[in-house]
């Protein structure tokens, strides 16, 4: 009997937990420590119902548990460092998006994940859900070019509020929430983006003054595609229509229409942020009388995966990327490739000038 992958998780809040919840589950793999500054660590354990070795010291606990793999949850700001040093031990690693805080900082991961032969598998969860796999796929039938509209506003207060501030240390939200939806139009497209463009807002004297909590982003594809995307953090968003999924091109639209999700006083609710609930297929073809030909369809998707299931989903790619030596080249390569995007777009806010890629 093979014996199980010893996991430590580095960072307990949102996403650590619910990624802990799936190895605790996983027979395949065994969590050797939670490592956490604050109390999460210890409500992560009590909600387990386990036991694990806690650990305030990332560096400390590596040493000394000596994981086969790491699972990295922690702000942006400190990807880079944490995944350096978990594949200088040898670790195969599981990471939250994005890979890094910087373009340079993802391609120094990139290159030692090549050089050590160790895994690195990025947290776009969207990828695991099958319902925004068929809304690509229903995209990617409407023919060229298309028009993607899409957004996630997030009326965060409370905890969630001293989430995305901490979050606004390292990052804009078009850049941290961004990365996950460009890629959705890289993939509809299959097209490479020829330039950017993003205007943004600082609403809040709780940031820093070269950071802003509201932006919103326009991309043009070489396949004369566009898209824009818009992502806004703190409690004086708006909830009216703060959440819109929506792609059109010449054979007809296809939406996520997700009734209950996208209701108020959802917005900051991470289990909505993923819920399409049910897809609205649009055709265009017109008759002699320009009447529509087909009427529209509906594809109900109310047996979807919540989110901890997603979470489940994800840490079943990453076992598989392990015990197959699945090879990730792409998997990178895309994860790369959707930040640089994102970041031409935080320049473009920052100098107010067009981003040629």
């Amino acid at each position: 009997m093979t014996s199980p992958i010893r996991i430590l998780i580095v960072g307990c809040g949102n996403m650590g937990a619910s990624h802990a919840t799936a190895y605790h589950h996983m027979p395949e793999f065994e969590i050797c420590g939670l490592v956490a500054r604050g109390d999460s660590k210890v409500r992560l354990n009590k909600n387990l119902g386990a036991d694990y070795p806690l650990y305030e010291d990332y560096g400390q606990a590596l040493r000394e548990t000596k994981p086969d793999a790491v699972c990295i949850s922690t702000y942006p700001d400190t990807h880079e460092q944490f995944a350096l040093m978990a594949l200088d031990a040898g670790c195969h690693i599981f990471i939250e998006k994005p890979l890094a805080d910087t373009v340079a900082g993802c391609e120094k991961i990139i290159a030692k994940a090549k050089e050590t032969g160790k895994k690195v598998v990025v947290g776009y969860i969207l990828r695991h859900h099958p319902s925004w796999m068929r809304f690509i796929e229903e995209a990617q039938k409407l023919g060229k070019p298309l028009v993607m509209r899409m957004n996630l506003n997030q009326q965060s207060h409370g905890f969630m509020w001293d989430v995305h501030r901490n979050l606004m240390k390292s990052l804009s939200p078009i850049v941290d929430c961004g990365v996950h939806y460009i890629d959705v139009m890289c993939q509809m497209t299959r097209s490479k983006p020829v330039w950017v463009s993003a205007i943004g807002a600082r609403l809040t004297e709780d940031i820093s003054t070269d950071n802003y909590n509201y932006g919103q982003l326009q991309i043009r594809f070489e396949d004369g595609s566009v898209g824009w995307y818009e992502a806004g953090w703190g409690p004086m968003v708006s909830e009216t229509a703060f959440f819109v999924k929506d792609v059109f091109g010449p054979k007809g639209a296809v939406s996520i229409v997700a009734k209950d999700a996208g209701a108020s006083g959802k917005s900051d609710d991470v289990d909505s942020h993923t819920k399409t609930e049910s897809i609205k297929v649009h055709h265009a073809e017109l008759n002699s009388k320009n009447e529509f030909v087909k009427p529209d369809q509906w594809i109900d998707m109310t047996d979807e995966p919540n989110h901890q299931q997603l979470c489940d989903r994800e840490q079943a790619y990453f076992l598989k990327a392990i015990q197959e030596n699945l090879d990730l080249t792409d998997h990178l390569a895309d994860a790369l490739n959707s930040l640089k995007i994102a970041f031409a777009c935080d320049e473009s806010v920052k100098t107010g000038e067009v981003v040629r890629l």
